[in-house]
């Protein structure tokens, strides 16, 4: 097998791959070489830089392309619409980076609070400023979470912890367990201190609606995606002191190259302070990321392993359709499966998954069929029959 790692990837997710013996090209492609190569690979890893169109998927499906993955936690830049019409399936990795973009999160947390980077600033063009850089503190404050997953959750931990501050939180799926007080938006907005974003997707999470529920001494933190917030309804609400400030690491538009130009109307505000998308940028969270997507794309390419997909359910669970296990204890030699499966298609029964391994040294296999309808005791009866079949239990 054969990956194309377009963006590069950590040598510690390099060196999975090739202890499983899969060949790896590091070789950055531009869009036209992708579509004319891709079909050379199983596989296709990128990080933000490539831009998988619907043209590279479908180059990649006339070859071997099976699977796509993303070395971090937005997949904004996959057409994963596409992806899915050709059967290809797309995989993130979501964990490698939680702690590192939590982390910065309460570094801007910080920073913004006590005017960090504008004494620093200050001292380092020879100017001694004090008075008019006071800050406020944290401890006992609130800390308002929109999006309360592993990286929000994580934030929530950092503060709670260090500095007793209650934390509120809104998520438009709250089906998890958390130490966060789920409330409305409407009052996360209105009654936090600070204001953190940990949504990711395009949409507008903040803008002016929102911007004027909060307190004019509240602080916007964004770490999540830039679309999250009308930028020009920020620098309004920044402008006339509608809030007391912000603190952005992610923009709409960000430049593709290191050095390049960066503009934005936000940068000539005092009441706020930037950041170059640093949140997964660290030395833990480059290894992490880079090892987790490593095993989630060998997973699929040699076992089948749907973990961290974002187009396929990780688990049966997942589709919310009723299932039914059927037990096969069978001999493990050619054949048998295809019999079992005429026998279930004749009496339409769907087969959801087959999960089998061997048992003990015996040369026999336990094969767990995942069904879409309750088999009776009379197919039983039927599939006991099969030769090479010891029993049938459902």
């Amino acid at each position: 097998m054969k990956i194309l790692l377009n963006d590069g990837l950590a040598k510690e997710g390099i060196q999975l791959f090739e202890e499983a013996n899969i060949e790896v090209d590091t070789k950055k492609r531009t869009p036209e070489q992708l579509i004319s190569e891709i079909g050379e690979f199983d596989a296709l890893i990128v990080r933000s830089a490539t831009k998988v169109s619907k043209r590279i998927i479908e180059a990649g499906t006339k070859g071997k392309l099976k699977i796509i993955g993303r070395a971090g936690v937005g997949y904004d830049n996959i057409d994963v619409f596409t992806a899915s019409e050709k059967g290809i399936v797309v995989k993130y990795a979501p964990f490698g980076n939680t702690n590192a973009v939590a982390e910065l999160t309460v570094g801007l947390i910080l920073s913004i609070s006590r005017n960090i980077p504008q004494a620093h600033q200050s001292l380092k063009s020879g100017k001694w400023k004090k008075v008019n850089l006071r800050g406020t503190e944290l401890s006992y404050k609130t800390l308002g979470i929109l999006g309360c997953g592993k990286i929000g959750q994580r934030v929530g931990e950092l503060v709670r912890r260090g500095f007793d501050m209650e934390i509120l939180g809104y998520d438009i799926c709250p089906c998890f367990e958390t130490k966060i007080k789920m409330v409305n938006k409407k009052e996360v907005l209105s009654k936090s201190d600070y204001i953190s974003i940990h949504t990711g997707g395009n949409s507008v999470i903040v803008g002016e609606k929102e911007l004027a529920l909060m307190k004019p001494t509240a602080y916007l933190i964004n770490t999540s995606r830039g679309n999250n917030v009308d930028t020009k309804a920020l620098y309004n609400a920044l402008k006339e002191k509608r809030i007391a400030g912000a603190a952005i690491d992610v923009y709409n538009e960000e430049p593709k190259s290191e050095g390049a130009e960066f503009r934005s109307e936000l940068s000539n505000l005092d009441n706020i302070i930037l950041s170059s998308h640093l949140g997964a940028s660290t030395v833990e969270a480059q290894k992490e990321t880079s090892m987790e997507i490593a095993r989630v794309v060998i997973g699929y390419l040699q076992g089948g392993d749907f973990t961290n997909s974002v187009n396929a359910g990780e688990s049966i669970e997942l589709e919310e359709k009723p299932v039914y296990p059927l037990f096969i204890h069978h001999l493990d030699v050619p054949g048998v499966f295809a019999n079992i499966d005429k026998l279930l298609a004749d009496n339409e029964i769907n087969i959801r998954a087959n999960y089998s391994r061997q048992i003990g040294k015996t040369g026999f296999a336990i094969s767990v069929y995942v069904v879409h309808k309750k088999v009776s005791v009379e197919t039983i009866k039927k599939l006991r029959q099969i030769e090479n079949i010891r029993n049938v239990k459902a």
